[in-house]
């Protein structure tokens, strides 16, 4: 074996001032950066470009805009038809058309112009808007103003509620003007001032949604600092010494400066839900660095000298420690695959730090160690005696148990249960959903202001989710007004008839632009309901379109075709946004689809946009590359295993703990009810770094231990009560951390996640202590007995006694044949 290891270990030492230097300098140079910092959310981004519904959404972005904010205004006792209520909305309306980024031309309310009522003359159909540029003042307007009302089928079922005691407000936002923050607050501030005995206020929306986000980002930072502050506090009581204590938090906090400040370098936003993934990188450090300083400990005691101890750890750790971050990074790069900016974003930031694990975890630790303090304390920690008091003797005693199941005549039950266990957590893994299970936000808790407001809009009203279905004029003639041709009319008619008949699952509510020509058909024949549907001839359909719009600014038909009339679109509301209602919702509108056919002379009817559309892309990013990037990454991690240990057999051996533990953590996240969509399948995705880092570490030290005089059972038994010990510890501290979560977050996604973060501690912590060292055991590789190994071979600590020269001096001095050597470091 080579040892360029221990060579490059020398050097570091040699020149540890100079590195530490370097070191200092360039967190300097990344602290500086950190100013760039930008925690946001960029709803496009979000969003996988080669999605056909994105495709659509992007061309079309007018047609049910996702970033609508939804207001309603509900009077507790009686309806709205009093100049109380009315005022409010009046004032409400004009009030929220201040708001920064909103699109001015989208605001909507029944005291707006682009709320319409329309009457059959003796000179023709005379449109005009509901409230005209006062409040109703008195019982007579009033009546007059319900009248008019009832006289406008589409406001009565949009923006007045069947029991008449609630009405909305909408109003879209313009994303390159939209700041969420100041959104939210101006929004909330207002619904706060219009709030009274009388009257309620409920505000919905994905800007909300993304503003409640943003509002608790500072309860997320303070859950974050006592996170950090219980894993200092866990660490000071198990290291009990300065250097076991304060190497983690150095280590850590200069990779965690390094991560941050780059993005801040290149400007690049972090989502502000995926905040909780450096909280697992910090733990990913953390185990690094106390399965370096648990070794050094190991190598200290015997040596008594720091420096030299600190070099000698650098060469015996350097392997096992690059192989895990590697792995953890492959994960991340993987991620990085998905079509979607935020994600490739996120691959970067986080690959970017898990990569500075390497140096800070590998080369700063040792330069620390070598210049803290002496642990006094050495003996206690590296002793093996049971008997041993404090968290010391009760892990090893632990540890013990643990190891007396994983070998001998306990195997062969051992290995029973897991296999019952394991056959369990798959099938119960294959019941999770992919997607929204609850109505509203799974971000938020179910009583959350948010979710109570999203359910209280879709009692009174079709509701806040809509799928679109849009008609894509073919031509750029302006004269020919593809959305008034009757085949146009046709189709969108057809459409909405088919989808409302839908036996699976009807919309609540279907709106086109047919349905105002149909409505102007009927008053210009004298009102009656019999004339509401259309001659399809070519001139009475221009009739109707042209009567409709005449004397009247397109904006105001924004909502269902463009301003020039060559696109349109069918809005189809649905009750909530669950992921069973999204799939019927999709399936019966394309069959609809279908029915009627894609291409027409003028036009191309395209699926779809719309809340329902952009929630299905989102979760079909999660079922077309959730497998592929576990796929790459055991294909990765394979490879690199095999080639580290020399053995296919090694690589086998370290997945299938780790695939083990993916099932379990899915069927966890299902029995807690957490569903698969992109915040949570990237967490989990990144948690199998966990389980591979501990399964490397295990198997390096069995390797290391293990001879043919020593044995099986003695090598596994002192493997896991040296390096069982520190992924122990590791699992341990990081559940006494993260548990809080879940009592102090007002966001359920952090709360989940904190529970998904303990599931995945915990669960690889016990595969890793149990299942590989029973898989090692019946077993038994060959290659754990070899001398060519990258990483697991043993040290002889007498070569590197006080006095001698390290590895590369010494051997090469006493041994010539390349087979020597590996006896000596052996």
């Amino acid at each position: 074996m080579d040892n360029y290891r221990f060579r490059l270990a020398a050097l570091v030492m040699r020149n540890r001032f100079v590195v530490a230097l370097l070191f200092l300098a360039v967190t300097v140079f990344f602290a500086i950066g950190m100013q760039g910092l930008t925690i946001k959310t960029i709803f496009s981004d979000l969003l996988p470009a080669d999605d056909p519904y994105v495709q659509v959404f992007k061309d079309h972005p007018n047609f049910g805009n996702p970033l609508t904010v939804s207001v309603m205004i509900k009077r507790k006792n009686g309806d709205i038809y009093n100049t109380e209520t009315l005022q409010k909305v009046w004032d409400f309306t004009r009030a929220l058309d201040l708001t920064p980024g909103i699109n001015h031309d989208t605001l909507i309310s029944i005291a707006t112009e682009k709320a319409r009522y329309a009457e059959a003359t003796p000179y023709g159909i005379d449109m005009r808007p509901l409230m005209g540029d006062s409040v109703p003042a008195n019982r007579t307007e009033i009546d007059a103003f319900r009248k008019k009302v009832d006289q406008s089928p589409n406001v009565r079922t949009f923006y007045v509620s069947g029991d008449e005691s609630a009405t909305i407000i909408t109003a879209a936002f313009i994303e390159d003007l939209l700041d969420y923050d100041v959104v939210f607050k101006s929004v909330q501030l207002l619904a706060k001032e219009y709030r009274d005995g009388n009257h309620e206020v409920y505000v919905v929306g994905q800007p909300i949604l993304t503003g409640w986000v943003y509002k608790l980002q500072n309860q997320t930072y303070m859950i974050f600092a006592v996170t950090v502050f219980a894993l200092i506090i866990a660490l000071a009581l198990y290291m009990r010494n300065i250097a076991g204590t304060l190497t983690p938090i150095i280590c850590s906090s200069v990779a965690a400066v390094w991560g941050f400040g780059m993005v801040g370098w290149i400007s690049s936003p972090i989502e502000p839900l995926l905040m909780i993934v450096p909280l697992l990188l910090v733990a990913r450090s953390f185990s690094h660095c106390v399965q370096f300083s648990e070794r050094y400990y190991e190598i200290f005691a015997h040596l008594k000298d720091k420096k030299k101890a600190a070099e000698v750890t650098m060469g015996v750790m350097m392997a096992p420690s690059i192989l895990g971050v590697v792995t953890d990074t492959l994960g991340i790069v993987f991620i990085g695959l998905a079509p979607i900016p935020a994600m490739e974003r996120f691959a970067l930031f986080t690959g970017f730090w898990a990569v500075s694990i390497i140096p800070t975890g590998v080369f700063l630790i040792s330069i620390v160690l070598s210049y803290l303090p002496t642990p006094s304390n050495i003996d206690e920690l590296t002793s093996t005696d049971e008997v041993s008091g404090g968290v010391n003797g009760l892990q090893l005693r632990l540890l013990n148990a643990i190891a007396s199941i994983t070998h001998g005549k306990a195997a062969r039950i051992t290995g029973g249960i897991a296999i019952l266990i394991t056959v369990a957590a798959i099938g119960i893994a294959g019941q999770i959903k992919i997607g929204n299970p609850v109505e509203g936000s799974n971000i938020l808790w179910e009583d959350s202001d948010f979710n109570t407001a999203i359910r209280a809009v879709n009692s009174h009203f079709p509701g806040v989710n809509t799928l679109e279905i849009i008609l894509e004029g073919k031509t750029d003639d302006l004269n020919r007004r593809v959305v008034r041709t009757p085949e146009a009319v046709a189709v969108s008619l057809a459409i909405q008839s088919m989808v409302e008949k839908d036996e699976v699952l009807a919309p609540r509510a279907t709106l086109s632009f047919a349905d105002y020509m149909k409505e102007s058909n009927r008053l210009f024949s004298g009102g009656d309901p019999k004339w509401l549907p259309l001659d399809p001839t070519e001139s009475a359909v221009r009739a109707a379109g042209t009567a409709v719009v005449f004397g009247t600014n397109p904006v105001n038909f924004g909502h269902v075709s463009d301003f020039e009339f060559q696109n349109s679109t069918i809005s189809l509301w649905y009750k909530d946004n669950k992921q069973e209602t999204v799939d019927a919702a999709l399936a019966s509108a394309q069959r609809a689809v279908d029915s009627v056919g894609a291409e027409h002379a003028d036009f191309t009817v395209r699926m779809g946009s719309g809340t329902i559309a952009l929630q299905q892309a989102m979760n079909s990013v999660v079922s077309r590359y959730h497998w592929l990037i576990l796929l790459l990454l055991n294909a990765s991690i394979f490879a690199v295993v095999a080639y580290a240990y020399r053995s296919f057999v090694a690589a086998i051996l370290i997945l299938i703990p780790v695939n083990i533990s993916n099932y379990m953590l899915t069927a966890t996240m299902h029995i807690l009810g957490i569903g698969l969509d992109i915040n949570s399948v990237m967490v989990a995705v990144l948690g199998v770094g966990v389980g591979i880092d501990y399964g490397i570490y295990l198997m390096s030290r069995i390797c290391e231990e293990y001879t043919t005089e020593v044995g099986w059972a003695a090598a596994i038994t002192k493997s896991l009560t040296t390096t069982g010990k520190a992924i122990m510890f590791t699992a341990s501290i990081m559940l006494i951390g993260i548990m809080p979560w879940y009592l102090l977050s007002d966001l359920k996604f952090m709360a989940d996640m904190g529970l998904l973060l303990v599931a995945i501690m915990l669960i690889n912590m016990i595969l890793s202590l149990v299942v590989l060292p029973l898989l090692v055991w019946f077993v038994k590789p060959h290659f754990a007995s070899r001398n060519d190994l990258m990483i697991g071979e043993g040290i002889d600590l007498s070569v590197f006694e006080k006095g001698n020269d390290i590895v590369s001096n010494k051997i090469e001095e006493n041994y010539s044949k390349p087979g020597e050597v590996e006896l000596a470091i052996r």
